[in-house]
């Protein structure tokens, strides 16, 4: 399953913002918006629910701007996924046949292999992975 465009740009956003983080820095909305091409009214709407998740800290005033609200580390994408796209409520069930049966045991199964997952990907870990891939290219023009 991949991520909605709302998720990946959320994401996007978020590694920026890792990737600022030890120096303390704040990312404005358009900058971010510039640096990853993702349409600035959009990304405000996300940001807003992210900073009501506790996910982010906004800082106002000329020199202010978006920051993470706790260590890179420790943000999953599972946290990210619950604030941006909330699990729907389950269809009801229209009687409990075996083939049925066997089918919400699969998905059942696949979202919870999901789940997993996605707790044990933080954005510290992205932005690892983005920060190898940058290395791997610039190494292969030099």
């Amino acid at each position: 399953m991949l991520f909605s465009a709302k998720t990946s740009y959320a994401l996007l956003a978020l590694i920026e913002l890792a990737g600022v983080q030890p120096s303390g820095e704040r990312l404005q909305v358009a900058q971010i918006a510039t640096r990853q091409q993702i349409p600035e009214r959009y990304l405000e709407q996300m940001m807003g629910s992210l900073r009501k998740a506790g996910l982010l800290r906004s800082i106002r005033g000329p020199k202010g701007g978006y920051q993470l609200a706790r260590p890179a580390a420790s943000i999953s994408l599972a946290e990210v996924l619950d604030c941006l796209e909330p699990e729907p409520s389950p269809a009801p069930s229209r009687g409990s046949t075996a083939e049925q049966q066997v089918l919400n045991q699969i998905a059942q199964g696949l979202k919870q292999q999901r789940e997993q997952r996605l707790k044990a990907i933080s954005l510290a870990s992205l932005l690892t992975q983005r920060d190898e891939l940058l290395l791997a290219q610039a190494m292969y023009f030099i």
